[in-house]
Protein backbone atom coordinates (compact mmCIF):
# COMPACT_ATOMS: atom_id res chain seq x y z
CA UNK A 1 0.00 0.00 0.00
CA UNK A 2 1.11 3.42 -0.98
CA UNK A 3 0.83 5.93 1.99
CA UNK A 4 2.19 9.66 2.31
CA UNK A 5 3.64 10.50 5.57
CA UNK A 6 4.90 14.44 7.25
CA UNK A 7 7.12 14.57 9.59
CA UNK A 8 9.46 12.58 9.83
CA UNK A 9 11.14 13.48 13.31
CA UNK A 10 11.80 11.03 15.98
CA UNK A 11 8.56 9.22 15.97
CA UNK A 12 7.53 9.95 12.04
CA UNK A 13 11.29 8.75 11.13
CA UNK A 14 10.77 4.99 12.43
CA UNK A 15 7.26 4.72 11.40
CA UNK A 16 8.51 5.25 7.54
CA UNK A 17 10.88 2.58 8.30
CA UNK A 18 8.80 0.00 10.11
CA UNK A 19 6.41 0.66 7.72
CA UNK A 20 9.41 -0.33 4.31
CA UNK A 21 10.15 -3.02 6.18
CA UNK A 22 6.74 -4.63 6.09
CA UNK A 23 6.37 -3.67 2.08
CA UNK A 24 4.43 -0.72 2.53
CA UNK A 25 5.59 2.65 0.00
CA UNK A 26 6.03 5.63 1.88
CA UNK A 27 6.54 8.69 0.68
CA UNK A 28 7.35 11.22 3.22
CA UNK A 29 7.79 14.88 3.56
CA UNK A 30 9.31 17.06 6.10
CA UNK A 31 11.08 20.08 6.67
CA UNK A 32 14.54 19.32 6.55
CA UNK A 33 15.35 18.28 2.94
CA UNK A 34 18.00 16.07 4.26
CA UNK A 35 15.59 13.39 5.32
CA UNK A 36 12.66 13.92 3.21
CA UNK A 37 11.79 11.84 0.11
CA UNK A 38 9.53 15.05 -1.95
CA UNK A 39 10.63 18.33 -1.61
CA UNK A 40 6.52 19.80 -0.42
CA UNK A 41 2.98 18.61 0.03
CA UNK A 42 2.10 19.22 -3.67
CA UNK A 43 4.94 16.68 -4.46
CA UNK A 44 3.80 14.20 -2.12
CA UNK A 45 0.59 14.06 -2.90
CA UNK A 46 1.59 13.65 -7.23
CA UNK A 47 3.90 11.25 -6.21
CA UNK A 48 0.84 8.41 -5.69
CA UNK A 49 0.59 6.20 -8.01
CA UNK A 50 -2.44 4.49 -6.74
CA UNK A 51 -5.97 5.86 -5.24
CA UNK A 52 -7.57 6.05 -2.53
CA UNK A 53 -4.80 8.14 -1.22
CA UNK A 54 -3.54 8.10 2.67
CA UNK A 55 -1.85 10.63 4.13
CA UNK A 56 -0.38 10.46 7.94
CA UNK A 57 0.12 13.48 9.37
CA UNK A 58 3.37 13.75 12.05
CA UNK A 59 3.81 17.51 12.75
CA UNK A 60 3.37 19.16 16.33
CA UNK A 61 0.05 19.63 17.67
CA UNK A 62 -2.13 22.57 17.20
CA UNK A 63 -1.09 25.28 14.55
CA UNK A 64 1.20 23.38 12.86
CA UNK A 65 -0.95 20.44 12.58
CA UNK A 66 -4.34 22.79 11.41
CA UNK A 67 -2.16 24.30 8.90
CA UNK A 68 -1.31 21.01 7.10
CA UNK A 69 -4.85 19.93 7.53
CA UNK A 70 -5.97 22.44 5.64
CA UNK A 71 -3.54 22.65 2.69
CA UNK A 72 -3.84 18.57 1.99
CA UNK A 73 -7.68 19.60 1.85
CA UNK A 74 -6.59 21.84 -0.58
CA UNK A 75 -4.41 18.86 -2.57
CA UNK A 76 -6.03 15.95 -2.05
CA UNK A 77 -9.81 14.56 -3.71
CA UNK A 78 -12.79 12.79 -2.47
CA UNK A 79 -11.99 9.46 -1.21
CA UNK A 80 -8.98 10.43 -0.41
CA UNK A 81 -8.33 9.92 3.86
CA UNK A 82 -5.89 11.86 5.97
CA UNK A 83 -4.64 10.46 9.67
CA UNK A 84 -3.95 12.99 12.41
CA UNK A 85 -1.23 10.90 14.35
CA UNK A 86 0.40 13.32 16.18
CA UNK A 87 -0.72 14.47 20.10
CA UNK A 88 -3.86 16.72 18.39
CA UNK A 89 -6.13 17.82 21.34
CA UNK A 90 -9.40 15.88 20.39
CA UNK A 91 -11.36 18.98 20.36
CA UNK A 92 -9.39 19.49 17.07
CA UNK A 93 -10.40 16.58 15.09
CA UNK A 94 -14.15 17.67 14.86
CA UNK A 95 -13.18 20.81 13.00
CA UNK A 96 -10.72 18.89 10.91
CA UNK A 97 -12.81 16.56 9.79
CA UNK A 98 -15.29 18.94 8.82
CA UNK A 99 -12.92 20.79 7.15
CA UNK A 100 -11.96 17.94 5.31
CA UNK A 101 -15.48 16.82 4.75
CA UNK A 102 -16.21 19.90 2.82
CA UNK A 103 -13.92 18.13 -0.41
CA UNK A 104 -15.08 14.79 0.13
CA UNK A 105 -12.06 13.54 2.24
CA UNK A 106 -12.12 11.58 5.09
CA UNK A 107 -10.48 11.88 8.38
CA UNK A 108 -9.22 9.18 11.38
CA UNK A 109 -7.65 10.95 14.31
CA UNK A 110 -4.76 8.57 15.58
CA UNK A 111 -3.12 8.17 19.12
CA UNK A 112 -0.02 6.72 18.98
CA UNK A 113 2.42 5.16 21.72
CA UNK A 114 5.39 3.70 21.43
CA UNK A 115 8.09 6.84 20.90
CA UNK A 116 11.82 6.23 20.16
CA UNK A 117 11.22 2.25 20.49
CA UNK A 118 8.00 1.80 18.16
CA UNK A 119 10.35 0.47 15.50
CA UNK A 120 10.85 -2.34 17.22
CA UNK A 121 8.30 -2.75 19.40
CA UNK A 122 5.92 -1.59 17.38
CA UNK A 123 3.06 1.18 18.59
CA UNK A 124 0.19 1.22 20.49
CA UNK A 125 -3.08 2.89 18.32
CA UNK A 126 -6.75 4.24 19.39
CA UNK A 127 -8.40 5.51 16.45
CA UNK A 128 -11.13 7.58 15.48
CA UNK A 129 -13.06 7.68 12.53
CA UNK A 130 -16.09 6.17 10.32
CA UNK A 131 -15.75 2.30 9.96
CA UNK A 132 -15.63 3.29 6.47
CA UNK A 133 -11.92 5.46 6.91
CA UNK A 134 -10.61 3.76 9.10
CA UNK A 135 -10.92 -0.12 6.89
CA UNK A 136 -8.95 2.27 3.76
CA UNK A 137 -6.44 2.62 6.20
CA UNK A 138 -6.25 -0.71 8.32
CA UNK A 139 -3.17 -2.28 6.62
CA UNK A 140 -1.25 0.50 7.89
CA UNK A 141 -2.51 -0.23 11.14
CA UNK A 142 -1.65 -3.63 11.11
CA UNK A 143 1.85 -3.30 10.21
CA UNK A 144 2.44 -0.12 12.82
CA UNK A 145 1.05 -2.00 15.71
CA UNK A 146 2.36 -4.69 17.80
CA UNK A 147 2.52 -8.57 17.08
CA UNK A 148 -0.52 -10.16 18.49
CA UNK A 149 -4.49 -9.32 19.03
CA UNK A 150 -3.90 -6.56 21.24
CA UNK A 151 -2.11 -3.03 20.42
CA UNK A 152 -4.65 -1.55 17.90
CA UNK A 153 -8.34 -0.25 18.90
CA UNK A 154 -11.27 1.33 17.05
CA UNK A 155 -11.74 3.60 20.10
CA UNK A 156 -14.87 5.31 18.29
CA UNK A 157 -15.96 8.26 16.44
CA UNK A 158 -13.74 10.95 15.40
CA UNK A 159 -11.95 12.44 17.99
CA UNK A 160 -12.49 9.19 20.31
CA UNK A 161 -8.77 8.60 19.41
CA UNK A 162 -7.19 11.56 20.46
CA UNK A 163 -9.26 11.55 23.46
CA UNK A 164 -8.05 7.62 24.47
CA UNK A 165 -4.27 9.15 23.49
CA UNK A 166 -4.97 12.11 25.70
CA UNK A 167 -6.04 9.79 29.34
CA UNK A 168 -3.46 7.03 28.58
CA UNK A 169 -0.82 9.98 29.04
CA UNK A 170 -2.34 11.05 31.95
CA UNK A 171 -2.04 7.92 33.70
CA UNK A 172 2.21 7.58 32.41
CA UNK A 173 2.15 11.33 34.14
CA UNK A 174 0.92 9.23 37.85
CA UNK A 175 2.60 5.92 36.62
CA UNK A 176 6.13 8.24 36.28
CA UNK A 177 5.58 10.55 39.06
CA UNK A 178 5.09 7.39 41.30
CA UNK A 179 8.08 5.84 40.27
CA UNK A 180 10.23 9.16 40.76
CA UNK A 181 9.30 9.51 44.25
CA UNK A 182 10.21 6.28 45.11
CA UNK A 183 13.72 6.57 43.38
CA UNK A 184 14.05 9.30 45.46
CA UNK A 185 13.44 8.16 49.15
CA UNK A 186 15.41 4.96 48.41
CA UNK A 187 18.50 7.24 47.35
CA UNK A 188 17.47 9.60 50.33
CA UNK A 189 18.42 6.66 52.86
CA UNK A 190 21.61 5.21 54.00
CA UNK A 191 20.06 1.82 54.85
CA UNK A 192 19.66 0.94 50.84
CA UNK A 193 23.06 0.38 49.63
CA UNK A 194 21.86 -0.43 45.92
CA UNK A 195 19.44 1.83 44.90
CA UNK A 196 19.48 0.69 40.94
CA UNK A 197 19.34 -3.14 42.03
CA UNK A 198 16.40 -2.80 43.84
CA UNK A 199 14.56 -1.41 41.44
CA UNK A 200 15.72 -3.90 39.18
CA UNK A 201 14.28 -6.80 41.20
CA UNK A 202 10.85 -5.30 40.70
CA UNK A 203 10.94 -5.68 36.98
CA UNK A 204 10.16 -9.15 37.65
CA UNK A 205 7.32 -11.04 39.72
CA UNK A 206 6.02 -7.83 41.51
CA UNK A 207 2.86 -5.93 41.29
CA UNK A 208 4.52 -2.46 40.48
CA UNK A 209 6.42 -3.96 37.23
CA UNK A 210 5.81 -2.51 33.89
CA UNK A 211 7.67 -1.11 31.10
CA UNK A 212 8.50 2.45 32.44
CA UNK A 213 10.20 0.72 35.45
CA UNK A 214 12.36 -0.79 32.57
CA UNK A 215 13.30 2.43 31.07
CA UNK A 216 14.08 3.52 34.92
CA UNK A 217 16.34 0.94 35.54
CA UNK A 218 18.16 1.12 31.97
CA UNK A 219 18.20 5.61 32.90
CA UNK A 220 20.06 4.62 35.97
CA UNK A 221 22.46 1.88 34.47
CA UNK A 222 23.30 4.82 32.07
CA UNK A 223 23.74 7.06 34.51
CA UNK A 224 23.63 5.97 38.54
CA UNK A 225 23.10 9.04 40.22
CA UNK A 226 21.34 10.58 37.27
CA UNK A 227 24.06 13.37 37.52
CA UNK A 228 23.90 14.55 33.83
CA UNK A 229 20.03 14.75 34.00
CA UNK A 230 18.48 18.20 35.51
CA UNK A 231 15.40 17.69 37.60
CA UNK A 232 12.86 20.32 34.99
CA UNK A 233 10.26 18.50 33.49
CA UNK A 234 8.28 19.96 30.99
CA UNK A 235 4.61 18.97 29.56
CA UNK A 236 3.61 18.19 26.31
CA UNK A 237 -0.34 19.32 26.94
CA UNK A 238 -1.93 15.82 27.58
CA UNK A 239 -1.70 15.70 31.25
CA UNK A 240 -3.83 19.72 31.24
CA UNK A 241 -6.59 18.23 29.20
CA UNK A 242 -6.93 15.21 30.96
CA UNK A 243 -7.29 17.28 34.45
CA UNK A 244 -9.39 19.77 32.07
CA UNK A 245 -11.63 17.36 31.06
CA UNK A 246 -11.37 15.14 34.49
CA UNK A 247 -13.31 18.83 35.63
CA UNK A 248 -15.15 18.66 33.34
CA UNK A 249 -17.21 15.53 33.95
CA UNK A 250 -16.78 15.90 37.73
CA UNK A 251 -14.12 13.03 37.77
CA UNK A 252 -11.80 12.96 41.00
CA UNK A 253 -8.08 12.54 39.97
CA UNK A 254 -5.76 13.10 42.39
CA UNK A 255 -2.93 11.11 41.75
CA UNK A 256 -2.70 12.76 37.98
CA UNK A 257 -3.61 16.09 38.76
CA UNK A 258 -0.87 16.00 41.34
CA UNK A 259 1.73 14.93 38.99
CA UNK A 260 0.68 17.31 36.56
CA UNK A 261 1.65 20.06 39.83
CA UNK A 262 4.89 18.07 40.08
CA UNK A 263 6.29 19.25 36.78
CA UNK A 264 5.16 22.61 37.38
CA UNK A 265 7.15 22.65 40.40
CA UNK A 266 10.28 21.26 38.78
CA UNK A 267 10.63 24.16 36.89
CA UNK A 268 10.83 26.79 39.38
CA UNK A 269 14.46 27.24 40.82
CA UNK A 270 13.20 29.46 43.74
CA UNK A 271 9.64 28.55 44.80
CA UNK A 272 7.87 31.38 45.53
CA UNK A 273 5.36 29.49 47.24
CA UNK A 274 7.35 27.42 49.01
CA UNK A 275 9.25 30.96 49.99
CA UNK A 276 5.56 32.04 51.30
CA UNK A 277 5.34 28.70 53.67
CA UNK A 278 8.75 29.50 55.09
CA UNK A 279 7.84 33.04 55.93
CA UNK A 280 4.61 31.99 57.62
CA UNK A 281 6.89 29.13 59.40
CA UNK A 282 9.11 31.71 60.79
CA UNK A 283 6.68 34.11 61.70
CA UNK A 284 3.92 31.68 63.46
CA UNK A 285 6.34 29.96 65.38
CA UNK A 286 9.83 31.08 64.93
CA UNK A 287 11.06 28.10 62.58
CA UNK A 288 14.52 29.14 61.16
CA UNK A 289 14.43 29.80 57.48
CA UNK A 290 17.14 29.55 55.18
CA UNK A 291 18.00 33.13 53.60
CA UNK A 292 19.17 32.89 49.71
CA UNK A 293 22.55 34.09 50.61
CA UNK A 294 23.19 31.34 52.55
CA UNK A 295 21.41 28.37 50.19
CA UNK A 296 23.83 30.22 47.31
CA UNK A 297 26.54 29.30 49.60
CA UNK A 298 25.46 25.70 50.28
CA UNK A 299 24.63 24.98 46.53
CA UNK A 300 28.60 26.35 45.26
CA UNK A 301 30.18 23.97 48.21
CA UNK A 302 28.14 20.95 47.08
CA UNK A 303 24.37 20.51 47.92
CA UNK A 304 22.00 17.93 46.54
CA UNK A 305 21.53 16.81 43.07
CA UNK A 306 17.58 17.69 41.61
CA UNK A 307 15.06 14.55 41.70
CA UNK A 308 14.53 12.18 38.75
CA UNK A 309 13.73 13.94 35.48
CA UNK A 310 10.39 11.84 34.16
Amino acid sequence: MEIGLIGLGKMGGNMRERLRRAGHTVIGYDRNHEIADVGSLTELVDAFTTSPRVVWVMVPAGDPTRATVKELGELLSEGDVVVDGGNSRFTDDRVNADLLAEKGVGYVDAGVSGGVWGLQNGYALMVGGTAEHVAVVQPIFDALKPEGESGFVHAGPIGAGHFSKMVHNGIEYGMMQAYAEGYELLAATDVVEDVPGVLRSWTQGTVVRSWLLDLLVKALEEDPNLDDIKGYVNDSGEGRWTVEEAINHSVPMPVITASLFARFSSRQDDSPAMKAVAALRNQFGGHAVTKASQAAAESGAGGPGGTVDS
